[in-house]
């Protein structure tokens, strides 16, 4: 625990499942914690019961993709914390728009205005989702990296996924642009090298959220066809916990353990990347 006192950790994203377990988890290991999202009301009550538990943490509504939203959210964070030790870069997502009926084409499909096909993905639908989790690191990056220049035990953890490495189907917006966070990982890893900032990132395989329950359930909580072909490559058979990811992100933020681990990313995905189908 004592490695994270007197550190300042800023989550984009924190108001979705996966990162607010990371701001808890932080928390409890002695960070103070700023919990960043577009949904205000979610970090604010996140950030509320992490106080009552006896942390330190401030909900702030912020907009990855607004650099004068984040500069403001950044001084905030400045004066109420101090400077940005820990950045998770967290905020991401999928939209309907970019994703495609079918996984693949069919003879035809390009004249059914009834599917979303390859032909007729909606530019700007893509141009979020790109954007969205691309920029959405870009943006954070930029804002409150400039609080670890030159000082020591300062680290960037990405949140890439499984996509990253071989794209899914019918969601190839997602994918491309996970693809470059992995490689804007390893850019950055190079480029503050010197600064001795860490930068690292998670490709989470697939964990049951508030952004794909309706993809992988069905109303009655049954699951549809998608999640059994997941299940049916996920070695391990079932989809991960959130708590399943805190492992790798506190050994990535602890440079005591992962000093000279830089440019990374790490699956945790129940064997998914292992599998080859046979």
């Amino acid at each position: 625990m004592g490695f994270y006192i007197n550190k300042t950790a800023v989550i984009t994203g924190a108001g979705g499942v996966l990162c607010s377990a990371f701001t808890k988890s932080l928390s409890l290991a002695g960070c103070r914690v700023a919990l960043l999202d577009l949904n205000e009301t979610a970090v604010k009550e996140a950030a509320e019961s992490i106080r009552k538990a006896g942390g330190e943490a401030i909900g702030i509504k912020a907009d990855v993709l607004s650099r004068e939203s984040l500069s403001a959210a950044h001084a905030i964070v400045n004066e109420t914390f101090g400077k940005c030790d820990i950045l998770i870069n967290g905020a991401g997502g999928n939209n309907s728009k970019a994703t495609t009926t079918k996984e693949t084409y069919e003879t035809g499909d390009i004249d059914d205005d009834q599917l979303l096909s390859f032909f007729n993905i909606d530019k700007a639908g893509f141009d979020f989702v790109f954007s969205l989790n691309m920029l959405g690191t870009l943006l954070p990056t930029q804002v409150f990296t400039a609080d670890m220049l030159g000082r020591d035990d300062c680290c960037i953890i990405n949140i890439s996924s499984m996509n990253a490495f071989t794209p899914l189907t019918k969601i190839p917006a997602y994918s491309a642009a996970k693809a470059a966070v992995s490689n804007f990982t390893q850019w950055l890893a190079v480029h503050f090298a010197e600064q001795r900032i860490r930068v690292n990132a998670i490709a989470p395989g697939f964990f049951v959220t508030n952004q794909n329950r309706e993809l992988l359930f069905n109303k009655h909580g049954e699951p549809t066809a998608r999640t059994e072909k997941i299940l049916a490559a996920t070695p391990m058979k079932r989809f991960g916990e959130p708590e399943e990811l805190l492992g790798t992100l506190m050994w990535l933020t602890n440079a005591k353990q992962s000093g000279f681990v830089t440019g990374t990313v790490i699956p945790v995905d129940g064997g998914f990347s292992a599998y080859s189908g046979v």
